[in-house]
Order: structure tokens, then sequence, then C-alpha cells
């Protein structure tokens, strides 16, 4: 039996179309989870370590120049308004008032000679003038050497702490040299560092949190600052920017040197603020964003809100609530409701 070639027709062409392409496979990311709870703070804020100090130090020194004989201060001590910090050898000092107190005593009893001439008229009026200008000199050299004798004994000017001793007995000290920093009582504040590649994110009055290392009890309800000063040169050794928070509320007898703790927070208060590496945020339409992996491995676009980019990451202010699955890099090669494959995960702090 002989078949049509137009019955076999059907037969020759489905035998010869091509099987259709398999699907392809989803794309391989790479994802994290963004942190949640403390973990979503470790990015918002700055901490530095610093110190106790006094807003106001001033350094104390002998107004005249002599040998230091007596030191009755100690580092640390607490010290009060008028107490005897140390002294020099008077004997220079004593001399000195007992050749003045003689030049005084020579004019007077010239002063009283040319008085009783001129009563007599045996001289003139300018005579008796000059005898007098003189003796004021003598008397008015006579109290700066009484002057310069108690000057051979530092006293503390004001209440506080002895910061720094720069003196010891036996050594010969020039008019003004410092012997002494004194930490007067009053307003404290905490002295920190700033690394150079920070130091410009910060302004002045910018507020802090300040716990103390040494007082427990406090953790719970840090001490509000302000930042009030940045130093505008770096330290040439360990390059860093010298910089003083101010206290509110604190104690003005808090101890010098003590370790204290400072913490810069960023971002809105009651905001939730996380960092997410650089490579999971890209632009859409002008706005950041991110993509999020939900249950059944599709992803779906999130528009975020960064304060901003740093070394760490990207801080995010707003469009994460935390605990999202993000798409960690690649981002510019998907697309809204693709599904992927999910090849690890991490967290984001």
């Amino acid at each position: 039996m002989k078949l049509s070639p137009l019955f076999l027709l059907p037969f020759l062409l489905a035998g010869c179309s091509e099987a259709p392409p398999p699907p392809a496979a989803p794309k391989l990311v790479r994802t994290l989870t963004v942190g949640v709870g403390d973990a979503a703070l470790d990015g918002t804020q700055r901490i530095y370590s610093g110190e106790v100090r006094a807003r106001i130090e001033t350094t104390l020194g002998f107004r005249v120049a002599g040998k230091v004989v007596e030191r009755r201060a100690d580092l640390g001590q607490a010290v009060k308004v008028g107490q005897v910090l140390a002294r020099l050898d008077p004997a220079d000092a004593g001399l000195q008032v007992t050749q003045a107190e003689a030049q005084k005593a020579l004019a007077a009893a010239d002063l009283a000679r040319y008085r009783d001439l001129k009563a007599k008229n045996y001289i003139s009026a300018s005579a008796l003038d000059a005898r007098e200008t003189s003796f004021k000199a003598a008397e008015a050299q006579a109290s700066l050497a009484k002057n310069q004798a108690t000057y051979t004994t530092l006293v503390a000017d004001r209440n506080g702490v002895i910061g720094q001793v720069l003196a010891e007995p036996g050594q010969v000290v020039s008019v003004g040299q410092a012997v002494f920093r004194l930490a007067p009582d009053g307003d404290r504040e905490i002295a920190i560092a700033l690394p150079e590649g920070e130091v410009g994110s910060f302004k002045l009055g910018q507020a802090a949190e300040v716990r103390f290392w040494a007082t427990p009890g406090q953790t719970a309800k840090p001490l509000a600052g302000r930042l009030r000063e940045i130093s505008p040169v770096a330290d040439p050794v360990t390059r860093t920017f010298a910089a003083r928070v101010s206290l509110k509320d604190a104690d003005p007898l808090l101890p010098l040197g003590m370790t204290a703790t400072v913490r810069f927070p960023t971002g809105a208060p009651g905001a939730t603020n996380l960092v997410v590496p650089l490579t999971a945020v890209f632009q859409h339409d002008n706005q950041p964003a991110v993509w999020i992996v939900g249950a059944d491995n599709t992803v779906k676009l999130q528009g975020v809100s960064v304060a901003a980019f740093t070394d760490a990451g990207a801080l995010v202010t707003g469009g994460l609530a935390g605990g999202e699955q993000i798409v960690a890099a690649g981002v510019n090669l998907l697309t809204a409701g693709e599904k992927v494959r999910v090849a690890g995960r991490a967290t984001a702090k």
C-alpha cells in the first residue's frame, strides 16, 4: 500500500521541530539579615574613651626668682584658697628689705634736716621738694621690697586639686615659672581625641551621652553632654584632634582623671537606624533602595532613607525595620518579582 506524501507531511514536520529550551535558573545572590535590637545601634553611635578634666586649669608660679626650699602640696591633693603650697629661700628677699628700709631711713633723716633748714630760709623750696621726692621714692622701694619678700611663699588662689607638680625642692626657678598646675573646683568636662577621618562630621554643640567606668550605678542614666570645643590642630604624634565635652548637672567635685565613655548618637530620636553594606544600596529613580528577599525567594524593591555613607556602610534611617533579608551584592542585575537563589546569609549591624 502506497501512502500519499500529503498524509506524511505533518509527521515529517513534527519530527524536525526542536524541543523548547529549559527555563533559566534563578540568579544566585548573596543576602544578609539586617540587624535588630542592640545590633542596630552599632553604626548609629560613635563611642570614644576620655577622662574627666577641669574646664579651666591654671598654672601657679612664684612672682620672684629663687631656690625652692619647701614644697607642701603633692599631686592629686585638694587645696583651699590661701593654703601654702611652696616656699623660696627668703635670705635674698630679707636682705633687699633691710637695704630698702635703710635707704628709707636715710631719706627720712635728710628730709627732716631740709625741712628745718627751709623753716630758717637757709635753702630754697626746690631743694626741699627734691628731698621730698627722694623720700617718697625710698618709701615706695621699701614697700616693694616687703611685697617681694612675701612673694617667696606660694599660696593657692582658689580651691581646687593639684593636677601636676612641676618643681621640686632644691630647684632654682625663674619669675613666673610654673610650679604647680591647679584644677579649680567647678565645671567638669571630658577630654577626648577625635580621629582625623571623623573630625569633619562633628559640630560644636552636638549632643553626647557620658558614662563613667568607675560608677556602675550611672550606667542606666548617662549624663547629658555637649561638644564644647574641637582643636583646630592635630596632635603631631597621634594625629588626632583634642576635643572637650561639657557636662550638664555634673558634680563639681567629680574626681579628675576618672575614665569616661562618650557616645555621640546620630539620627532622629526614636528612629530605627541600621547599617548595611554599600554594595546593597543602589539608586532607583534618584532614590536609594535595596532588594528585600521574600519567603518565596522573590525580590521586592524597597526605598530607604540614608543619613550617611561611611566606611562601615550606609547608615539607613528609614525604610527598614530590622530583620529583613536583603540582597548584599549584584543589586543592579535584578528586577522586581524575580526569583533568586540564596547563596549565603550574614547579619548587618
